[in-house]
């Protein structure tokens, strides 16, 4: 009896040695982050002749597949402008927008050898990603076109999907047991919108829009810490 309880015990503290030690060296991360970012808003194209730089707020939920490959769920709430009325056209525009995307994140360390490389470690954290999006507007303001009242047809509330393409770089944080848990993550992400409303003009020829953001973020490990196959810190 006593033989069996020693050796349990001696197994136990093999098990829980190895899991803190795996843990200390660098193994171990949470598969789940919430976050929330600031961003800079451009219509990169729309119908107007001048493009003006908006706010825009975001809110994430991530799932990580590994600490490089990742899985991000977003709101984005936003402004967009543009134009101005003493243009040749005189079209300007105020969009109010709600977006929803879902995306797929790929860093570099999920493809090279960092281990031994202090500039491949640096660059194991640059990422590109790309996924679909859906984006419900409300124009609160728009002109007439001085030389075509009937250009501003388009619908003043049209939903429509979206491709996000995103290029970025997260600085990661370590706590005590080498797990990244918190991350900074600066980005620059270009939306192609399947429609011609994002402006609230819709061209005969119904040229596609698209908007541009810069954003800055934080986000936070919340569990469901797992292992990884290969060391995250160095």
């Amino acid at each position: 009896m006593i033989k069996n309880i020693t050796k349990t015990l001696f197994i136990f503290f093999l098990c829980t040695t190895s899991f803190w030690a795996k843990a200390q060296i660098g193994y171990d991360y949470a598969q789940y982050d919430v976050g929330t970012a600031v961003g800079v808003n451009v219509a990169a194209m729309a119908d107007v002749n001048t493009l003006t730089v908006t706010p825009s707020v975001h809110f994430n939920f991530n799932y990580n597949q590994s600490p490089f490959v990742n899985y991000v769920f977003e709101l984005q709430v936003g402004r967009l402008e543009g134009g101005t009325l003493a243009s040749s056209s005189g079209r300007k525009f105020e969009n109010h927008f709600t977006s929803f995307l879902f995306r797929g994140q790929l860093q570099a360390g999920e493809l090279v050898d960092y281990s031994s490389s202090p500039f491949l470690n640096a660059v194991k954290n640059l990422y590109v990603s790309g996924g679909i999006g859906y984006v419900v507007n409300h124009i609160v303001y728009k002109s007439l076109d001085k030389r075509d009242p009937t250009y501003a047809t388009g619908d003043n509330n049209a939903q429509t999907p979206f491709l996000p393409l995103r290029l970025g770089y997260e600085f990661k944080i370590y706590n005590d047991f080498n797990q990244p848990s918190v991350k900074i993550d600066i980005g620059y992400q270009y939306n192609y919108i399947f429609g011609d409303e994002l402006d609230g003009y819709k061209t005969a020829a119904s040229n596609n829009d698209a908007y541009a953001q810069f954003t800055i973020g934080v986000k936070f490990a919340i569990g469901g810490v797992t292992s990884y196959r290969k060391q995250i810190h160095y």
